[in-house]
């Protein structure tokens, strides 16, 4: 799971989440004369306990594992983010219903026993959780303000020492290039990874290819989650580039960039706006 794909809206929605949870331990009604400490809290209400601060609880536990998965599951036919989405109005609806008749079904047993009732301090935070989950967890998508990555991509690897090794691994700035047969020469413009093998002994070196002013790789990191689609040109994406996470840019086409992922996988980035270069 990448918690550098998750973005401000997903902080919102963990930050409510915390809330709700912290409300489940404060009284859920407020009766005239009886000590707050008398009053029970939502871990001796079902209804509330169920409907509210569980369902939402997992509402927002379903959106953040969804968004830092690389291939969100699907649950009949529906990715785990939506099924977070639903759990997280659900939870909100049924607060509000909690505010309105915080006696529940004590009002069938008489009219005098739910005088006095009114909605706790419980109840009310609740309410006010899981109105601000669900809000996040429906505006995400759609404001680019909370699309924004919560956490920020890693600064580029800084310079390395005269005769020092550089760190390997894939994944960021400065991770070293796969090694090469003794004496063979990269072309310029040829996609990462993929050299021409060393000239026959004897032969002529071969011309260069030419490319778009002369283009050279370099890992680039994206503001916001951007589909990456095949170079055979299909509108469906094969991958997600996330956020915080560096990607190696192998060739480019006009405005669009070929990108490669961690796991060697090659596509078309179309939207190249506001990413940044290591």
């Amino acid at each position: 799971m990448n918690i550098r794909s998750l973005t401000r809206g997903d902080g919102v929605v963990i930050g409510a989440a915390v809330v709700l949870f912290i409300a489940s331990f404060l009284g859920l009604y407020s009766i005239d004369q009886v000590d707050s400490s008398e009053i029970p809290n939502a871990w001796s209400s079902g209804p509330v306990l169920l409907g509210v601060i569980l369902a939402g609880i997992i509402g927002a536990a379903l959106i953040v594992v969804a968004r830092g998965l690389p291939q969100a599951p699907k649950v009949v036919g529906l990715d785990l983010g939506q099924f977070g989405v639903a759990f997280t109005v659900f939870a909100a609806w049924s607060a509000l219903g909690n505010i309105f008749d915080p006696a529940g079904g004590v009002d069938n047993i008489g009219h005098s026993s739910s005088d006095g009732f009114s909605a706790g301090t419980g109840l009310i935070l609740a309410l006010i959780a899981t109105l601000v989950m669900a809000a996040a967890a429906i505006a995400t998508p759609l404001v680019p303000a909370l699309q924004a990555a919560l956490l920020p991509a890693p600064k580029p690897a800084a310079p390395q020492p005269y005769g020092a090794q550089p760190p390997s691994g894939y994944g960021y700035p400065g991770a070293p290039a796969p090694q090469q047969p003794y004496g063979a020469q990269p072309q310029p413009g040829q996609p990462f990874g993929q050299q021409q093998p060393p000239a026959a002994q004897g032969a002529a070196p071969a011309a260069p290819q030419p490319t778009a002013a002369d283009f050279s790789p370099f890992w680039f990191a994206v503001p916001v989650t951007r589909p990456l689609f095949g170079e055979d040109g299909s509108s469906a994406p094969i991958a997600e580039l996330a956020p915080g996470t560096w990607y190696l840019a192998v060739e480019q086409r006009g405005a669009a960039l070929v990108a490669q992922t961690q796991d060697g996988r090659r596509g078309v980035l179309q939207d190249t706006s506001g990413i940044q270069r290591g």
